[in-house]
């Protein structure tokens, strides 16, 4: 259970980041203080979901504990509902303040080969690429086939792309790994359901790296042919 007190001093922090940034001026400082809002938001509407909860939690203890038998009754079944939405809210928080990957705000090279199941792997990993397409597209990423092995019944072999946008890599890292269905495959005649197997490979995109070389370190050699 996450304490109230640090979902305090997360809201408590980003409201003075708030009340910062409306006063200074230096652009260092800005920025710093910009990047810092950027990566608290999320977790703080997140933060406050839960502390709000929370707080209607403890109302409603009191109230069902009161003696008014019908307003008890009432809050008794509100919160028995809210209760059961504590968990989920408390669970999203602690996977959002998980330390951050340094190559979570990288775009990232997305690779998908069809495994074990044969023709129906094949549809399976293009019905898995066509969704994270979808994905990328709500997203507002954009997403660029590099190469492509298309199955005789249709799709994929293997495909490769490059997912590019903000956050791409914290986003779908963990999709990377062996993704299994089991299902009536198109291809099959008798109705048997079978399982079918693709893997997933989700890798963040290197950094362009600018290299000066000066000209006092180049060594220069020339060389001239003899001839007879």
């Amino acid at each position: 259970m996450i304490p109230q007190e640090k979902i305090e001093a997360l809201i408590d922090r980003f409201e003075k980041i708030e009340a910062e940034m409306s006063t200074v001026t230096e652009s260092d400082v800005i920025i710093r203080l910009s990047k810092e809002h950027g990566e608290l938001k999320d977790i703080v509407e997140k933060a406050r979901a839960l502390s709000s909860l929370r707080a209607q939690l403890i109302e409603l203890q009191e109230l069902s504990e009161g003696d008014d038998s019908e307003m008890a009754a009432l809050a008794k079944d509100e919160l028995a509902e809210l209760k059961e939405q504590e968990p989920g809210l408390e669970h999203d928080l602690q996977i959002m303040l998980l330390p951050k990957d340094k190559a979570d705000d990288s775009s990232v090279i997305l690779e998908v080969r069809a495994g074990t199941g044969g023709d129906e792997a094949a549809l399976f990993a293009g019905d898995l690429f066509r969704m994270y397409q979808r994905f990328a597209s709500l997203q507002g990423w954009k997403v660029s086939v590099l190469s492509a092995s298309e199955a005789d019944l249709g799709g994929y072999k293997e495909i490769q792309a490059s997912v590019t946008g903000d956050g791409v890599f914290a986003r779908m890292k963990f999709e990377s790994g062996v993704h299994r269905v089991q299902r009536v495959p198109a291809t099959e005649t008798q109705g048997r359901v079978h399982t079918s197997a693709a893997t997933v490979a989700v890798l963040p995109e290197p950094e362009e790296v600018d290299i000066e070389v000066n000209d006092g370190d180049l060594r220069k050699d020339v060389l001239r042919a003899s001839g007879r």
